[in-house]
């Protein structure tokens, strides 16, 4: 059962994600993408821990949100420039985030455990932020991994593969290779990961 809190802050995420001007087109209808990529998520989420807390739904919801309002371009375009980039959206998700659960009603400490995982902080060592950081790459991998595919060359991609991997846990290892991918990808994959 959801609660009054909970479903007015999932709304008001949604309205934000609505209004991102980007959009992407899946199974001939098109979207807004941030909003796409939310609902991906929490679809997700509730697929591989249908007893995920409170936090880690919203938090997975709230994963990209407005992500547009922070170009990649006005960063430098090098390895420092997108790591610069990568830390200063989550924060900027966070920060978004923690309005909207204020309006909603919800407590500091709620607020604030919220934006330690929004923030992926303690990757490995806390379960939640491990289980935030698998949903995210089992939808990387189900749903952005063959865009990618076909803009770099396969050692950048195995590159890729390898680093996802590298974040998930052993149950999000085993859930990845349940995914559909074609017969190239998953091939890739393995030979990325050395199966």
């Amino acid at each position: 059962m959801k609660t009054i809190p909970f479903l007015n802050a999932s709304a008001w995420i949604d309205a934000e994600n609505e209004a991102d001007p980007n959009s992407e087109i899946y199974q001939e209808v098109t979207y807004p993408k941030e909003l796409l990529y939310s609902d991906r998520m929490y679809e997700r989420l509730m697929d591989y821990n249908p007893n995920a807390s409170e936090a880690v739904q919203i938090a997975a919801k709230a994963q990209h949100i407005c992500r547009w309002k922070i170009a990649r371009e006005s960063y430098p375009m090098d390895r420092v420039g997108y790591l610069k980039w990568r830390e200063d959206l989550k924060k900027f998700h966070a920060k978004k985030t923690a309005e909207i659960l204020e309006k909603a009603g919800y407590e500091e400490t709620f607020i604030a455990r919220v934006s330690f995982l929004i923030e992926k902080k303690l990757l490995k060592k806390d379960e939640e932020t491990q289980l935030l950081e698998d949903v995210i790459c089992l939808v990387f991998l189900e749903y952005y991994l063959d865009p990618f595919v076909h803009k770099h060359d396969r050692e950048k991609m195995k590159n890729i593969i390898q680093k996802t991997w590298t974040k998930m846990s052993d149950k999000g290892h085993q859930e990845a290779l349940k995914i559909n991918f074609s017969d190239e990808n998953l091939q890739l994959i393995k030979e990325s990961i050395g199966l």
